[in-house]
């Protein structure tokens, strides 16, 4: 066995024992059990990227075959920009289990291993995508981290709307992954007449596909990853869901799910399909520019902290688009370290407002207020990560949103300075948000609220060292990210 499957075996065993745990009133063996598997993989992690060589290419790699008949393989390996999401994903998912400590608990008293089990499952497949070489492997887990994300939404989230809130999630991403089936099923056709049937990435990179045939499979990918992302005018299923899903959750769905949006992007519009990424550009640039303002304008009105939330990431996710497709050095490499900080700053915003819902009761921002004086800590991280989503310097977001926008005023002036317009937008959402919940006077109903407890603090405290010393030395992120730019600029540009 290689070294990443059994990374991404770790966490999908651990789904498996930590679902036949018993639950019940007061039951902590699922969640420890969950803990447990969860920093085995972080650690693992670590260690595997200690060991990944900065000079570039993909590594570890390992290739098994799988389906003979359709010429599909276990076909396994990261590159730079695999390894940051790899990254990404086992850093999270251990504060998401501490931060959810006792999401299961009350009304789903008795699931507690059910539900830790569906957070482990994610794991493993988003780390599956994130490593997988072979498009039909790819597919299968793109489809298959569905089923545990939507049992998340509509079996542990809260509100009336939860259901409706699930079924809407599964029947955008669905829908666009038959869209994407399509075009998987056309490479599948082109390798079968080429002589040798393959869906290796490698392999299909070497075919002679026509201009009009790649358009149109690019289509294909790029349609599926806009509503995976989320991109204008594909995000309306964002807001229901951030809003019916736990917080924990929702760090789950838009800060490392989402990623495999813009991973695809990447990994297959631009490097399989160059010419119809250069042909597509106008438009989706357009796209991405529409997202960061529109996304930083609905969010600016909006009350409820968590739909607000995922509305500032319909914006951010308009920066990581826009950093893909101006194509030069420093979009791209902004771009994927942006995938890196968005999912740091986003998860302490959730999880920071996660603790608030729990204490106060409510979402809503116009029944909080006076939070500062009665949690402290809390107002603290919120803000923290509010500051981190605005790209204020010292924070690891403010770098890759500068070498974006330096990206961004390459491709062309008028491009950068729309899209400067988001960061003021950010700055206003995210401080008219804090003024509201935080400052004034305390709410007579938040009489009772206490501060973060140990706990807590310990689940978020890594998250926010992150960001503090990649805000400080962001350098060896870039040093892993670059080699991967070099050699996706190398296919991209004529």
């Amino acid at each position: 066995m290689g070294a990443l499957s059994f990374l991404l075996l770790l966490p999908l065993v651990g789904a498996v024992v930590t679902a036949v745990l018993p639950g019940g009133p007061g039951a902590v063996l699922p969640k420890w059990s969950a803990l447990a598997f969860s920093l085995a993989t972080l650690v693992f992690g670590v260690v595997l990227a200690a060991n990944y060589d900065n000079g570039g290419g993909t590594q570890f790699t390992e290739d098994h075959t799988w389906i003979k008949a359709f010429g599909a393989h276990f076909a396994l390996g990261v590159d730079g920009l695999g390894l940051v999401m790899v990254l990404l994903t086992v850093v999270l998912v251990p504060v998401v289990i501490g931060a959810s400590w006792n999401d299961a608990d009350g009304a789903n008293t008795g699931r507690q291993g059910v539900f830790f089990a569906l957070i482990l499952a994610v794991e493993g497949l988003a780390l599956a995508v994130f490593c997988a070489q072979d498009v039909f492997l790819f597919y299968a887990v793109f489809e298959a981290t569905l089923i545990p994300a939507y049992f998340l939404i509509g079996s542990f989230g809260s509100g009336e709307r939860r259901g409706s809130a699930a079924v809407k999630f599964l029947l955008y991403m669905l829908a666009g992954g038959l869209v994407m089936l399509a075009s998987v099923i056309g490479l599948y056709a082109l390798s079968a007449r080429s002589g040798d049937a393959s869906y290796l990435i490698s392999d299909l990179a070497e075919l002679d596909i026509s201009t009009n045939t790649g358009r149109w499979l690019f289509l294909g990918f790029f349609l599926a990853f806009a509503v995976k992302a989320p991109l204008f005018p594909f995000h309306t299923w964002l807001p229901d869901t951030t809003a019916a899903a736990t917080p924990g959750t929702s760090v789950l769905l838009i800060c490392v799910l989402d990623k495999i949006g813009t991973y695809g992007m990447i990994r297959f519009c631009l490097e399989l399909f160059p010419e119809a990424s250069r042909w597509a550009t106008p438009v989706v640039v357009v796209l991405a520019l529409i997202s960061i303002v529109y996304g930083a304008l609905l969010a600016l009105g909006q009350d409820n902290v968590l739909k607000l939330i995922g509305l500032t990431s319909l914006s951010h996710f308009g920066f990581i688009v826009l950093g893909i497709f101006v194509m030069n050095a420093q979009g791209l490499s902004g771009s994927i370290f942006y995938m890196l900080n968005h999912g740091l700053a986003t998860a302490v915003m959730f999880v920071a407002a996660g603790y608030l819902i729990h204490r106060s009761g409510t979402p809503l921002l116009s029944r909080m207020g006076g939070v500062e004086k009665k949690a402290p800590v809390i107002a603290g991280l919120f803000l923290l990560g509010g500051l981190g989503t605005l790209g204020l310097p010292g924070l690891s977001p403010f770098v890759s949103e500068f070498l974006v926008l330096v990206g961004a005023f390459e491709h062309h002036p008028w491009t950068g300075a729309v899209a400067v317009t988001g960061i003021v937008l950010a700055a206003a959402y995210v401080l008219v948000a804090y003024q509201r919940a935080m400052t004034g006077p305390p709410r007579p109903e938040l009489a009772g609220v206490g501060d973060a407890v140990p706990r807590e603090v310990i689940a978020i405290a890594p998250l926010v060292a992150v960001m503090l010393v990649l805000g400080f030395v962001p350098q060896p992120a870039l040093d892993v990210i670059n080699p991967s730019t070099d050699r996706t600029l190398e296919v991209v540009q004529p």
